[in-house]
Formats: C-alpha cells, sequence, structure tokens
C-alpha cells in the first residue's frame, strides 16, 4: 500500500473520529453506562406524612433505596448515618430522592415514621419513608431491589423478617443500577456518591418507565 493512500486512509479515520466527537459531544452515549440489574416493579404504599406513594413517584428521581425499621439497635442507627451523609450531599438537587422501606409495618405506624423522620431534620419530600402491607413490601426488596434473598419468600410472611444493610440505586427511569452497596462500608458509600452523580447527569431516556410499568396513556 503506498503512503498517499495510507496518508489518505489516515485523513479519513481522522475525520471519522472527529464526526463521532461531534456527534455525541454534550451528550452522554459515549460514556460506559452503569448496568443495569433489575426494575422498579408497582407499588403503593403510605409515607410518614400519611400520604400515598407508588412508583410513578419516582420517575424523573435518582433514588437511593433502602429498608430498616425504627426500632432497630443494631445496624439500622450506622446505616442511616451515613444515609444522612448521602442525603446532605444532595438534598439541594431537584432529582435526587431517598426512599426508606420498613421492613416491620405492624409496629412502624405513620405516626412512628413521623417521627424518626423528625428526629432526623429531614425533608420528607427529599426522604420519604413508608410503610405498608408486608408482604408488598419484601416482595418490593426481593423481586425489584434485589436486597434480600427471593428464596426467603417460601415461609410463611408472618415467620419473615428482612434486617439487611444494604443500599439499591435507581435511575430516571425506573432501571436498577450498578450493584447493591452495603450501606456500613464507607468504601462503598463513597462509591454510591459517584454514581448518583453520574446518574444525575443522565438524561432520561423517555418520559416513562422503560420497564413497561408507564406508558403514554393517562
Amino acid at each position: 500500500m503506498s503512503k498517499r493512500v495510507l496518508a489518505y486512509l489516515g485523513f479519513f479515520l481522522i475525520l471519522l473520529a472527529g464526526f463521532y466527537f461531534f456527534l455525541f459531544r454534550g451528550t452522554d452515549k459515549w460514556k460506559r453506562k452503569l448496568s443495569v440489574i433489575s426494575y422498579v416493579k408497582p407499588f403503593q404504599f403510605t409515607t410518614q406524612e400519611g400520604l400515598p406513594f407508588t412508583d410513578r413517584d419516582l420517575l424523573g428521581k435518582v433514588t437511593v433505596v433502602e429498608y430498616f425499621f425504627t426500632s432497630c439497635k443494631g445496624i439500622c442507627p450506622k446505616m442511616n448515618k451515613n444515609m444522612k451523609e448521602i442525603y446532605d450531599t444532595f438534598k439541594s438537587d431537584p432529582n435526587f430522592m431517598i426512599l426508606s422501606h420498613t421492613c416491620d409495618p405492624e409496629t412502624d405506624s405513620v405516626p412512628k415514621l413521623k417521627r424518626y423522620s423528625d428526629s432526623m431534620q429531614i425533608n420528607s419530600r427529599k426522604w420519604v419513608m413508608v410503610t405498608g402491607r408486608k408482604d408488598s413490601l419484601y416482595q418490593m426488596a426481593r423481586a425489584a431491589y434485589l436486597l434480600d434473598d427471593p428464596k426467603n419468600s417460601v415461609q410463611k410472611i408472618e415467620d419473615q423478617f428482612i434486617h439487611t444493610q444494604f443500599f439499591a440505586l435507581v435511575d430516571k427511569d425506573g432501571k436498577v443500577r450498578s450493584q447493591i452497596y452495603d450501606g456500613l462500608k464507607k468504601d462503598e458509600i463513597e462509591k454510591l456518591k459517584t454514581d448518583i452523580k453520574e446518574l444525575l447527569l443522565e438524561r432520561s431516556s423517555n418520559s416513562n418507565f422503560v420497564n413497561g410499568i408507564f406508558n403514554n396513556n393517562p
């Protein structure tokens, strides 16, 4: 192959690279995406303010998800201390929120969740705490957020108790992303912060969740 042909080929490749650079500049299409590991499923729970909260309320938000209970004296206070650090970092971003589910709905009534929320001095619209039917709460933990082993569902619901230190990260389109984060480990909390920042920069791919939960019908 002659030098002239090689020169033309090199020039063409440079032009092609420049074309794709300008095509995707200002977008996140060139970045390596955080992997999708699951999807949000339809749900309806009740917040610490006594208001209904559904899967639609996550639309357009980057959300950190956890399970805890207000009377826990073990891992929950440590988890929520770390979660408060995440809250303080991102609370001013309108596209960020935290969703905490009680794993003890028989005890954690709306007033108890409200007292717990108030004691943490948080904005209840930015850090939402929910209660509901135990089987529905646990189904979400296992089938959507992957925070507990689905095999545990074979037990009678009254004999089940989820007690996990793990957090999940949901993007603006209802996809559970990247990994499950250990809420007790500082290095994983820092990784979670980095991943939250990345997802906040991502554009929502649709006006509705991409996993079939939502469609364009009113």
